[in-house]
């Protein structure tokens, strides 16, 4: 059966500057463990830890130039491209050219236990 989803929550993000985080599907708005879809809306200048996650990360840019930092370089992710971010490989986001709108498909879902951050 198909459902409709009228509206994404707000999630906290981390880093060094207000980040907004609006989950469509995943644990948090709607109950889904399996992937989560979120649309990220990030200021020129943020940057956040490093985190290992236990997640594939989709990443699809819609504006701006996403900077994507991993053990074997750094990649600018710009408008119309994406990158892909294996579970258990070490990654850093930041906007660090610009504001930056993109899109984050996580399998299985993004959860916080999950991120392994830095910092935890």
């Amino acid at each position: 059966m198909a459902r409709l989803i009228t509206g994404p929550t707000v999630i906290a993000a981390h880093g060094n500057q207000p980040k907004r985080i609006e989950e469509f599907f995943g644990a948090v708005n709607s109950g889904d463990g399996a992937v989560s879809v979120a649309r990220m809306s990030s200021p020129q200048g943020w940057t956040e830890p490093g985190q290992t996650p236990e997640f594939d990360e989709y990443t699809v840019v819609l504006s701006g130039c996403l900077t994507v930092e991993t053990r074997d370089g750094v990649h600018e992710v710009r408008a119309g491209q994406a990158i892909h971010t294996p579970a258990g490989e070490w990654v850093r986001y930041s906007t660090l050219n610009g504001a930056t709108q993109y899109v984050a498909v996580c399998f299985p879902a993004f959860t916080p236990g999950s991120v392994h951050r830095d910092d935890d």
